[in-house]
């Protein structure tokens, strides 16, 4: 239910997004979340009982706390101004040693601190341990290609900010439809097929997705549009590839959420709930940072050659032209041109690492998980009064050995 809550706003939030950009600015976004906030402070002091812990696991972990946020912000910060500037400026480098030393010292703090930020008996659970990896690198694929191809969609082939909200519509929707029913099957049969195919039906749809031409047409929805019938290039090429990546993905999320909270003690549910939330975030961060470092390199040396009179390191034409980005004015209409191939030749290395990060996401589900078939049946029982209106949810579990 969780996930297909998430995909559910997920759904609505590119094309209301776009919308906003499109009629107002790109500040209107930021105020989608003030109402939503409002409503969900309300929800949660209206129906949600409070709760506390037998045994309180003490402190906040500051310096856990801060090592975490300095070893993500310092690698993505250094990567990405480092590109950006030529790796000509000292502070590139300093961010990407603050970055790594911060990533060293996380899990000696972690194993010798007192009540650490993240517990390292949780990963004594095998299956806590392959989830958790397989988040890391599948998120990662999620993020890396939904923010190129919005990117590519918008910047190389001229669609509007709605048209491109629109578009990425299908294949989440799947998954906010369909969450909850694979959720229990996954409860039933068993998830480690679930995490096998879907993250590979992703990666066959991203794969097609890489397959999308520099001359595929333009969307141009808007409120003043005479037509809100998509174009034929999106209905072949980029459909196709959502549609495939969305029932992967279908397959794939509920079943993940449900092995995370599976694999540990009840008690350490909010712990184990937050890590694999944290990695969902830290992966795609991560892996889109480091990933805009080879497409700038794949970009200006495709530009360099298709366009021999432009000097890709100047300071001027990498400001006028940048990869997945409309060019600036007064770029010569052959500039334009090569620009627009070599964002097309940087997309589709995105989209073939993201495919790879899938099929390495699927291999580890496979090989590492764990779930014994045919195991007795628990029937999980909620003091909480709220659980007794939603009884067509399913109430069994499989008892992990």
């Amino acid at each position: 239910m969780w996930s297909g809550a998430s995909a559910g706003v997920a759904v609505l939030g590119p094309m209301l997004g776009g919308l906003l950009v499109d009629a107002l600015s790109w500040r209107a976004v930021f105020l989608i979340n003030v109402p939503l906030v409002l409503v969900a402070l309300w929800l949660t002091r209206r129906y949600v009982g409070e709760g506390r812990v037998a045994a309180p696991s003490g402190s906040l972990d500051l310096p856990g706390t801060v090592l975490t946020a300095l070893a993500l912000a310092g690698l993505s910060v250094g990567a990405i101004s480092g590109q950006q500037r030529g790796w000509s400026n000292p502070s590139a480098f300093v961010a990407l040693g603050i970055g790594a030393i911060a990533t060293a010292l996380l899990p000696w703090w972690m194993l010798r601190a007192p009540d650490p930020l993240v517990p390292p008996a949780l990963f004594r659970s095998r299956n806590f341990t392959v989830t958790n990896l397989s988040t890391l690198v599948i998120y990662a694929a999620l993020a890396v290609t939904f923010y190129y191809l919005t990117l590519f969609l918008q910047g190389t082939l001229g669609y509007s900010a709605a048209a491109a909200g629109v578009a990425t519509m299908p294949g989440v929707l799947l998954l906010a439809l369909f969450s909850s029913r694979l959720g229990g099957l996954s409860a039933r049969y068993g998830a480690r097929w679930l995490l096998t195919l879907g993250p590979m039906l992703m990666a066959v749809g991203v794969l097609w997705l890489s397959r999308i031409p520099s001359t595929s047409p333009a969307w141009d929805l808007s409120a003043a549009a005479q037509t809100f019938t998509p174009p034929s290039g999106y209905v072949t090429s980029v459909l196709p590839g959502l549609l495939v990546f969305g029932l992967g993905a279908t397959l794939m999320v509920a079943p993940l959420t449900a092995t995370v909270m599976r694999s540990v003690p009840v008690e350490r549910a909010g712990v184990a709930s937050a890590v694999n939330t944290a990695i969902s975030d830290v992966g795609p961060q991560l892996a889109v940072a480091v990933l805009f470092v080879a497409m700038t390199h794949n970009f200006y040396g495709a530009l360099a050659r298709d366009a021999p009179g432009v000097d890709v390191t100047s300071a001027a034409v990498r400001h006028a032209v940048a990869p997945l980005n409309v060019p600036g004015p007064g770029v010569s209409e052959e500039v334009q041109r090569a620009a627009r191939d070599a964002s097309t030749g940087a997309f589709r290395l995105a989209m073939v690492v993201a495919a790879v990060l899938l099929f390495a996401g699927a291999l580890i589900n496979g090989a590492g998980l764990r779930i014994p078939s045919g195991a007795p049946l628990l029937r999980v029982a909620s003091p909480d009064p709220l659980w007794r209106r939603c009884r067509h949810i399913a109430q069994e579990i499989r008892r992990e050995s």
